[in-house]
């Protein structure tokens, strides 16, 4: 029997945070409070909530070594406030769905023994998003859970896209583009098809996932035929702290020079490089914005972010065969309209011209209507994603509300 209301929390763990949020199903999908525990495993760990009672509303410091203190934290304030919405389900993240799993379903004992084989290929999420599932489980035992797989949007990629040039022995073993972002790029294309009208939604897209991580995906009729994260999300463009592409004979260089171990070479592109690496200053896009004047590295850091999402702008419509729709979202793409304008400035060509006024306000729609591509900012909602997700696994209804 479907509840009348069901209350779904949907769970993003990150590797030093754990984002999540409360929405109730009933008709319509209405998300009542959303919230994170921040700087996990750092001193001044912090959680905090943002609900649509007051009562719920809350940030104070606490101490969490792992992420499974910090869950522990997250089911503690979940029993507390339970008397108000018991929870129907929960929705949870996972990064990596490896070869086997490219559709999102309930959470099973199998399912969790096989992601712990697939560890290896992202030691840096799948280990903290296994504990998250396995914490709730042993504090809800009965309470239904579902992993949304982060990599299911690209997971028929046409094989020219997804091989990998290297010993064909390895595809047997999985090794592939994968790509991710995917809950963020679903969403994307649903709200393309309902603001643009179905006819967007088939054409030839382009969408901009630039935050902290950053990502592309071409798309054409409604699937994705390509994206610029690969095996992991280390790939593509530069982002905060993550190099994006590199020679690989950098390994070996830096193997030979500095003695540097694999798990060195790791910690390096994945923490240390991006725009943190580039300005020696700052992983955050505003805190260059206001320095690139006065320092050329952050000027170098800003420039370089520009100038690599164009070029895969640039790739994807030659791989589309022309483009239709360019989106931009994410923390970056959705505020920045000084990094969309550099990204787009050269790029008429393809047809994307920005209109001046529109881009500066972050409007929806920021080209010109003479324009042969529409160019529009969304907001993602990877949350509201996982939460649609959890209602169609489960049977609970509950589709796009407030």
């Amino acid at each position: 029997m479907i509840p009348a209301k069901a209350y779904i929390l949907t769970v993003n763990g990150g590797s030093s945070s754990i984002k999540f949020a409360l929405f109730e199903a009933g008709d319509s999908l209405r998300r009542i409070l959303e919230g994170g525990i921040e700087r996990i495993g750092l001193p001044q760990a912090s959680l905090r909530v943002k609900g649509l009672n007051p009562a719920d509303n809350l940030s104070r410091s606490l101490t969490a070594s792992d992420h499974t203190e910090a869950v522990g934290v997250l089911m503690d304030w979940i029993e507390e406030r339970s008397g108000r919405e018991a929870l129907t389900a929960a929705g949870h993240r996972v990064v990596h769905g490896g070869p086997k799993y490219n559709k999102p379903q309930r959470i099973t004992a199998e399912m969790i023994e096989e992601l712990h084989r697939l560890s290896s290929f992202d030691p840096e999420h799948l280990p903290e998003e296994i504990q998250l599932t396995e914490a709730f489980h042993r504090r809800f035992p009965d309470l239904p859970q579902v992993a949304c797989f982060d990599t299911a949007f690209h997971h028929d990629l046409p094989r020219v896209a997804r091989l990998l040039p290297i010993p064909r022995r390895y595809e047997a073993q999985g090794v592939r583009r994968y790509g991710f972002h995917g809950l963020s790029y679903a969403f994307l294309m649903e709200e393309l098809a309902r603001l643009a009208g179905a006819e967007a939604a088939p054409g030839r897209v382009i969408l901009a996932h630039l935050g902290n991580g950053a990502s592309l995906a071409a798309v054409r009729d409604g699937k994705s035929v390509d994206t610029s994260m690969s095996f992991t999300p280390t790939a593509g463009v530069p982002m905060s702290t993550r190099s994006g592409d590199l020679d690989p004979g950098l390994v070996w260089y830096l193997a030979r020079t500095e003695k540097m171990s694999a798990k060195q070479f790791n910690e390096m592109v994945n923490f240390q490089s991006g725009l943190l690496g580039i300005s020696e200053t700052s992983s955050d896009m505003r805190d260059l914005l206001d320095r690139e004047t006065q320092d050329v590295r952050a000027a170098d850091a800003v420039a370089l972010f520009c100038y690599q999402v164009k070029k895969w702008i640039g790739a994807f419509a030659a791989a589309l065969g022309g483009l239709d729709t360019l989106v931009f979202a994410g923390g970056i793409g959705e505020n920045a309209p000084t990094v969309r304008a550099r990204i787009c400035d050269g790029l008429g060509f393809l047809g994307i011209e920005l209109e001046e006024k529109r881009n500066a306000a972050n409007a929806g729609v920021i080209s010109r209507d003479a324009g042969r591509v529409a160019v529009r900012v969304i907001h993602t909602d990877e949350e509201r994603m996982i939460a649609e997700t959890v209602c169609r696994v489960l049977g609970l209804g509950g589709k796009k509300g407030e």
